[in-house]
């Protein structure tokens, strides 16, 4: 058998060139390649192991890219995108510049649609499929890829509702691993585990009840049965659906057995697969372990309080919560939209809820935020995570936009604390009895202060505070991007005339302090780590229109764009919200 079969494929057609026989061997340089640039560039690594001989069987199989395969959330699409065409260029995946970490329309014609969330796939399939009906081309494939934990989202069950009525040529696949980021829950989680230990008769099987031609469950790493099958299924027309049983990390002892870990490992040695251990005494905290260690203190102490995440336990520290206090801690898998409501449907009933959504994730439960929650003024802690730039997931992760969909929103507040202590604060005073909601956003990663166990302090909601005094311009800063106007002053000369605020509470604003401000400086500067359309600085230059001040206001933050993958500190700097950026535009006012 040849070695080095990777090195000669450089699409799929290539790909269907070799015989069946040498496909394990595909399989494994693929996992090996998979293995030797994640461990040096990071990235999203189980995932992408698990399904290595599905990813080879369908660009086997199908006609890709004139037959449309869509992965859902494509955090295991690493092979796909090195079987089509980005071999070459795989070690820049997630890096300034370079491919991204997830599949992108604009990237290849083998990415057929954009992806990041979860259970898009199977709605954007159909809807390929439907078009390909109206078009006439009734020969061309459509499969969505879909994991266990995604099916179980309402939007899955809309599209596989809708396609079952439907004479569609799609094919939904099921990787069934037990496992998103963290473990499955709930009870298409035990349905599904049923399914694969035979508990459940051929009759009582729910895809089937949704007309699906339903086959399985088959070995996912069995590449001559996935092979057979979806040969098979290929020449099935209407709505299929295949549930294959996989390993997320397979072929990485390590990634096998600690799949919450290995699921983004950041760099480890390719060869024993050992993640480098990285003491974290004196280091500050992560913002996500603020948060989850302050309100398991506080749950401790007050038994109304209710933990709340979409399938995020561990990257929220919410974890911390459920290990302690199980029955008052909740994952209820990727539904967003259940939720908020959820919280909210606790909130009528006396419960103090923080509901812990990711910032762009929290985008997903929109109408709930504003129809379940705001409309009957229920205070529902919104804890924010990942909010701002997040770095290298790119544009489907960065929670640039909550700022400007949350601020117009009536009865909400709205809050971004500075520094570690300012988010221990406002999680303490949030349950001291709020009239209203409140969403508290906080950045990924870690924060700057050791001590930051200090005794509770009560906030006062709504007031700014004054960082740093000056004579002719103002600085007003929302939420911890102000470190870096401390940081820039710190390293100015001249920086007398600056004064520096910082607006934590984007609503209600202070408007007392910004009446104080507009009548003694010339100049205002507003910086925040959101859009620019209808953020932080909309809002102060909306409150001078109202009350007729005159004095220009800057206002610097993300532009209108779509901003890409990178480090934090390569985005920032192209934002031109970096440190360096904030001392060349101070330095001409």
């Amino acid at each position: 058998m040849s070695e080095n079969l990777l090195s000669h494929i450089d699409t799929p057609k290539d790909l269907r060139q070799l015989q069946e026989a040498q496909l394990p061997a595909v399989a494994k340089e693929l996992r090996d390649f998979i293995i030797d640039i994640v461990a040096t560039k990071e990235g999203h690594l189980g995932a992408s192991l698990g399904v290595v001989e599905l990813t080879i069987a369908l660009h086997y199989v199908f006609n890709t890219p004139q037959d449309l395969l869509v992965w859902d959330v494509g955090h295991q699409a690493y092979g796909h995108k090195i079987l089509t065409g980005r071999r070459a260029i795989f070690h820049t995946n997630r890096q300034l510049g370079g491919i991204s970490g997830f599949p992108k329309r604009d990237e290849s014609d083998y990415d057929t649609f954009g992806v990041g969330h979860s259970s898009t796939a199977i709605s954007a399939a159909l809807g390929m499929a439907i078009a390909s009906n109206l078009k006439g081309e009734t020969d061309k494939q459509h499969i969505a890829v879909v994991g266990d934990a995604s099916i179980a989202s309402g939007m899955a069950f809309e599209g596989l509702n809708h396609a079952g009525v439907t004479d569609a040529n799609l094919l939904v696949i099921l990787n069934d691993n037990a496992i998103g980021i963290d473990p499955s829950v709930g009870a298409l989680k035990n349905y599904l585990t049923a399914v694969k230990e035979g508990k459940n008769p051929r009759e009582n099987n729910m895809i089937r009840s949704l007309n699906f031609d339903y086959s399985g469950p088959i070995d996912g790493h069995d590449l001559p049965a996935l092979i057979r099958e979806l040969k098979r299924l290929k020449n099935i027309r209407g709505p299929k659906f295949l549930h294959i049983i996989t390993t997320k990390g397979k072929g990485l002892r390590q990634a096998e057995e600690d799949q919450v870990t290995y699921h983004a490992p950041g760099k480890f040695d390719k060869i024993t697969g050992e993640i480098p251990f990285k003491s974290e005494d004196h280091m500050p905290p992560k913002f996500q372990d603020v948060f989850g260690l302050t309100v398991l203190d506080l749950a401790q102490k007050n038994k109304k309080i209710i933990g709340i995440t979409p399938a995020m336990p561990s990257g929220s520290s919410l974890k911390y919560m459920m290990e302690a206090l199980p029955d008052r801690a909740f994952d209820v898998g990727i539904a967003e939209q259940h939720a908020v409501t959820l919280s909210a449907g606790m909130a009528t009933q006396g419960m103090i809820v923080y509901c812990n959504i990711y910032s762009t994730f929290l985008q997903r439960a929109y109408d709930q935020v504003i129809h379940d929650v705001a409309l009957q003024n229920l205070p529902v802690i919104f804890c924010l995570d990942r909010a701002g730039l997040v770095g290298e997931d790119g544009a489907t992760h960065h929670g640039v936009f909550d700022i400007a969909y949350l601020r117009c929103i009536p009865n909400m507040i709205l809050f971004s604390p500075r520094n570690e202590i300012a988010l221990r604060n406002i999680l303490y005073t949030a349950q001291t009895g709020l009239e209203h909601p409140i969403a508290i956003r906080y950045p990924r990663g870690r924060g700057t202060i050791i001590d930051w166990q200090q005794p509770y302090e009560k906030i006062e909601i709504g007031k700014a505070s004054l960082l740093k005094e000056g004579s002719r311009t103002a600085v007003l800063s929302h939420g911890p991007i102000g470190m870096n106007v401390t940081l820039a002053f710190d390293q100015m000369e001249g920086t007398e005339a600056f004064a520096h605020y910082d607006f934590s509470f984007v609503k209600p604003l202070d408007i007392p302090l910004l009446h104080s401000i507009f009548t003694t400086f010339k100049n205002i500067v507003t910086i925040e780590d959101g859009t620019v359309i209808g953020g932080f600085g909309s809002a102060i230059v909306e409150f001078a229109n109202e009350h007729n001040y005159r004095i220009p206001v800057k206002v610097l933050g993300i532009p209108d764009t779509f901003i890409e993958h990178g480090t934090v500190a390569e985005l920032q700097h192209s934002s031109k919200i970096d440190v360096k950026n904030l001392i060349n535009i101070f330095s001409l006012l």
